[in-house]
């Protein structure tokens, strides 16, 4: 592909990463797209933490039921088999290992696959944790979609996180608009880049990178 990807590109490529038949709870923002890219067929269950599964495409139009949202509140559409149950259950599923994927935003992600996305430690900053925590500790693998460098131009896969973090260690896999990292016992490699050489990419990181 070239690149950098689009939002919806990005989205696509997670949901073709997606092992068929695999229970996946998708963040709020950015990760909630990956939804409108699962084929019907795949077999993927969507668990939202507000007390789903087998939550469907985001609803537009006359499928829109202001009663049926994901956690981020945004309307979404149903599947046969739907289920529905308390919040406090949904949390049990998150903690207790029941998720083989979750797919989550990010300020920052270390070298080491720390994960930083409930707050940037400025003081006007809104603090916004969710399920983050739980999800981070508790799925078998854990996805990052993110830009690869904020608005000021600084990269957000980082030597060491110097925002707060929400887990240790726990990601596996980063999408981003230039490139795809796996995160393992040795570090940071990449998978695959979209319109920029392995240089270019290491000298913007300002870590030297290498491919998987």
């Amino acid at each position: 592909m070239t690149g950098p990807l689009s939002r919806s590109a990005m989205a696509a490529l997670v949901a073709a990463d997606i092992a068929p038949g695999s229970f996946v709870n998708l963040g709020i923002g950015l990760p909630t797209s990956v939804a409108d890219h699962l084929s019907g067929d795949s077999g993927v269950v969507l668990h939202t933490e507000n007390g789903m599964l087998n939550m469907g495409p985001a609803a537009t139009g006359d499928d829109i039921d202001p009663d049926l949202t994901n956690a981020g509140k945004a309307p979404v559409t149903e599947l046969p088999g739907s289920a529905y149950f308390h919040h406090a259950d949904s949390f049990a599923m998150m903690r207790g290992g029941h998720l083989d994927v979750c797919v989550l935003g990010a300020f920052q992600v270390s070298m080491t696959g720390d994960l930083a996305n409930w707050h940037t430690g400025a003081p006007d900053a809104i603090p916004a944790v969710g399920g983050a925590m739980d999800l981070a500790i508790g799925a078998k693998q854990v996805f990052v979609m993110m830009s690869l460098f904020a608005k000021d131009g600084t990269s957000k896969l980082v030597e060491r996180c110097s925002y707060p973090l929400t887990g240790v260690g726990c990601v596996s896999r980063i999408y981003t608009d230039l490139a795809v990292f796996d995160v393992g016992a040795s570090g940071v490699t990449v998978r695959e880049t979209f319109g920029i050489t392995m240089d270019e990419l290491s000298d913007r990181v300002g870590h030297t990178l290498r491919r998987l």
